[in-house]
């Protein structure tokens, strides 16, 4: 029982990753995207042909799967600046269904509908990580994440953060101030994608194996479904949301009941939540933090005094 309910804080983890950087995305900046699973994808693929192909260290493959699945970023950045709102989603929803597609027939390097089997885990000091030993992996998860959170809190508390919020608000307005829309677009997008390259990487060393089927349509809702939980543009929602979809995904076996409930509930749990939460509380359980703009001007201004 330990061991599981270790495997699950491990994936709440892996997933509040992917988590933040979408947050980034569709919380802060306004833009709905439905391809996070396939960032993930990138960088679970990047990483297990790197390191059993190319017999690449872990830690050169994690920064190259992060840096490909941020490349894809602004790949899908770019060509979507003008889209907006449903036709932006089905533009995402589009990507995520090409990089399936092309992870599942690119035999030669992806192996196709077999996946890729046999990841080594990565090594620390002398220590090589397995998936038999939780602990460590928890440890290590939880700096990432901790490192991640604190990226993006001081991104958001920055002078980057109010332009993300002004686009969200009114990219008219935001343009006629002097913003940059184009290049906060695709910074978030890049970013938002890196962060889902990380969590990809470390799901398929931790996992040891990766399979295409797994970064599907439903993993990108599922993730989307964390977002909106907690709390469109709060950093700490959004982990909160994860924890209790990764919670609600694996509550049946948990308590041993996952023979009697069917494998597609998943798919109605997470459709429910987002019909309930955008109709009795689009806000999400925690909500949105308004941050004190002014009192963090005066802040930047008496430290440039000093």
């Amino acid at each position: 029982m330990l061991d599981f309910i270790l495997l699950i804080v491990i994936y709440i983890i892996i997933y509040s990753i992917s988590s933040l950087g979408l947050n980034l995305i569709v919380g802060y900046t306004g833009m709905l995207s439905l391809c996070q699973a396939a960032f993930m994808g990138i960088g679970a693929y990047s990483t297990a042909v790197l390191m059993t192909a190319g017999h690449m260290d872990f830690w050169l493959a994690l920064l190259s799967s992060g840096a490909i699945a941020a490349l894809c970023g602004i790949l899908i950045g770019i060509p979507t600046l003008r889209l907006r709102g449903d036709y932006l989603a089905i533009a995402t929803l589009g990507f995520g269904e090409i990089v399936k597609n092309v992870i599942l027939n690119w035999d030669s390097v992806t192996k196709g509908p077999m996946g890729i089997n046999g990841i080594p885990g990565p090594s620390l000091f002398g220590y090589t990580f397995t998936s038999m030993e939780k602990l460590p992996w928890l440890f290590l998860l939880l700096f990432f994440l901790a490192a991640t959170y604190m990226l993006i809190r001081v991104m958001i508390r920055s002078r980057v953060g109010r332009a993300l919020e002004a686009i969200r608000e009114d990219e008219i307005a935001a343009s006629a101030m002097g913003i940059n829309i184009a290049k906060y677009k695709v910074g978030v997008f890049t970013t938002g994608a890196f962060c889902g390259g990380l969590a990809g990487s470390f799901f398929a060393a931790y996992s040891q194996s990766v399979a295409p089927l797994t970064f599907d349509f439903m993993m990108s809702i599922m993730i989307l479904c964390m977002v909106v939980l907690g709390g469109l543009g709060n950093s700490f929602a959004t982990v909160i949301g994860t924890v209790l979809i990764v919670i609600a995904s694996e509550l049946p076996r948990l308590l041993g009941i996952s023979h009697i409930i069917p494998a597609q509930m998943n798919q109605i749990l997470f459709g429910f939540i987002l019909v309930f939460m955008m109709i009795y509380r689009p806000q999400g359980i925690i909500g949105r933090i308004k941050l004190n703009y002014g009192k963090m001007m005066k802040d930047e201004i008496l430290h440039m005094e000093r």
